[in-house]
């Protein structure tokens, strides 16, 4: 299929996009990597009235170290951020989770905001800033505003970003003294969405589990220092509060199943990694 007609908009600097929203908000789409974007174009999911491409934007393109935590750009590639230099050693959870998206071919394209934006609850990056307790900054002509990342997720492909909003930039703490994480993920296919995806934070104080692909946003719990048997109650606790549905990919059933197999296969192997 081909996309409706839109206007095409070549941002040369961000307040130009920030006069387009402002203005006409509710008919514009921000284009940056286009992997999420430019499909929903084709297939006539989204039908702007303008699409502005941010992506030449070199103030939106430098990753940095502030406070503690990685900021991300709106421009910047997936890939940029899990070829930066020493990841894994700040942010291990990205480092783990990230080759999980996609192929080369779209991390190459695909940006960390976009995914962000398009919120798929089966995605790895929107999992990773609930685990990390992350956050996004938005942007309007009324100025900037932050949003962690719990209450940014509101729904199935639904965010707290307002039509004359964008995300300019998301913060991924860093690496927690003396905390283990991991990150496993099951899906039909390399490079596919997640049927269920894990990402596990051990501290000396307790327990951390975000679950993706299984509710319509990532769901975070924390427990204390638990093993054995609590440990199964607890998994089992949260695979059934989670809205598991049966679909073309996997049963409920399937889901419920994975949350308690591979989440605690996930914590212990936080576990291992801790100290």
């Amino acid at each position: 299929m081909k996309p409706a007609a839109f206007d095409y908009v070549r941002a040369a600097h961000i307040d130009e996009v920030m006069a387009l929203l402002g203005e006409e908000g509710d008919v514009v789409r921000v284009l940056a990597g286009g992997q999420s974007l430019v499909a929903m174009l084709n297939m006539r999911l989204a039908q702007p009235g303008v699409v502005v491409d941010i992506s030449r934007l070199d103030a939106l393109k430098a990753i940095r170290q502030d406070a503690g935590a990685v900021v991300v750009p709106a421009a910047v590639r997936q890939a940029g951020l899990l070829q930066r230099p020493g990841l894994a050693g700040t942010h291990p959870l990205l480092a783990a989770a990230m080759p999980w998206i996609g192929h080369p071919q779209t991390r190459a394209r695909g940006t960390v905001c976009g995914s962000l934006a398009h919120a798929d609850p089966s995605a790895e990056l929107p999992l990773c800033l609930v685990a990390l307790e992350g956050a996004v900054t938005l942007r309007s002509k009324r100025g900037p505003r932050e949003v962690a990342a719990v209450d940014f997720f509101q729904g199935l492909m639904t965010t707290a970003c307002a039509d004359d909003e964008m995300i300019v930039e998301a913060r991924f703490p860093s690496r927690r003294e003396g905390a283990g994480y991991a990150f496993r993920e099951f899906a039909r296919r390399d490079g596919d969405f997640a049927i269920v995806a894990c990402a596990a934070v051990v501290t000396t104080e307790g327990i951390e589990l975000t679950v993706g692909g299984v509710d319509d946003v990532p769901v975070r719990r924390q427990w204390g220092r638990l093993e054995g048997s609590a440990l199964d109650d607890a998994l089992n606790e949260l695979a059934w509060s989670l809205s598991a549905r049966d679909d073309q990919h996997a049963d409920a059933r399937l889901r419920r199943d994975l949350v308690r197999s591979m989440g605690r296969a996930t914590i212990e192997e936080a576990q291992a990694c801790s100290g």
